[in-house]
């Protein structure tokens, strides 16, 4: 059975360092039930000190940024965190492009330097694409295929490629403030087979066969089975629920034992 990925993007979330160590504990204790799915939590930057020591204690939950600056090294830029900062104080995944850096104006360009900054410093980026809306003619993928293009341009050489992994999440689907509206598995299941077309023609037949895509979009713990027994996904991204300890390990749980 191959290992799935589940990744909680905790936004800006929580509030205190207490709450961040008390969810963190919880998802580390569910996560060492699994036999088959490898976690990876996303907190807020100003926890990494904290929760990184937790992390390394289980070996079981990876740690995860939100972004990454565009700037490598160090340097006058301020506000910046880069790759390297991130990677030395023990990051592995960072996720980049998705929709609300997008919204805040972040271009192809700027994710693309992103991506080549992380895979050249040995961080795991989480590219997200997603269309914004949904139309019966077709065009939403017209989107996404623009928005593989651009963040990965020129990297059809990158060795490190097998560090890639691609998070499919349609903006509609994302929920907010108690929404919820999730894609199909089927419907992700032929953006999954699209995008693996599309990442071939970019990156070549061999790289598409080492990246995991992974789908996120209101994801729950009635939806997960689905999701990764026939929407031919590798993982999911979760959101609001990994901020729910309970429904959290529920995830994980069907996750673990899905086929």
């Amino acid at each position: 059975m191959a290992k799935k990925i589940i990744i909680a993007n905790w936004k800006m979330n929580p509030e205190t360092g207490e709450k961040a160590k008390e969810l963190f504990s919880l998802s580390r204790k569910a996560a060492l039930k699994l036999k088959n799915t490898k976690v990876v939590i996303c907190p807020p930057n100003i926890y990494f000190q904290s929760l990184g020591g937790l992390a390394s204690k289980s070996g079981r939950i990876s740690m995860g940024a939100q972004d990454v600056s565009i700037f490598s090294g160090s340097g006058p830029q301020t506000g910046e965190i880069s790759a390297e900062m991130l990677k030395k104080i023990g990051v592995e995944y960072v996720i980049l492009g998705h929709s609300s850096r997008r919204e805040l104006g972040e271009s192809g360009s700027d994710i693309n330097k992103k991506i080549k900054n992380s895979l050249a410093t040995g961080l795991k980026p989480i590219l997200c694409v997603g269309e914004k809306e949904r139309c019966d003619n077709g065009e939403f993928m017209k989107v996404v295929e623009a928005q593989l293009k651009e963040s990965l341009d020129g990297l059809k050489s990158e060795k490190s490629l097998k560090n890639l992994i691609i998070a499919y999440e349609p903006v509609w689907a994302i929920s907010k403030k108690g929404s919820f509206k999730a894609d199909n598995p089927d419907s992700v299941f032929g953006m999954s087979i699209f995008i693996r077309k599309t990442l071939a023609a970019i990156l070549g037949e061999d790289a598409v066969k080492k990246i995991p895509i992974i789908y996120g979009g209101s994801v729950a713990s009635q939806t997960v089975k689905d999701f990764l027994e026939r929407g031919g996904v590798n993982g999911l991204l979760v959101g609001g629920k990994s901020l729910v300890a309970k429904e959290f390990e529920e995830i994980l749980k069907i996750a673990d034992s899905s086929k």
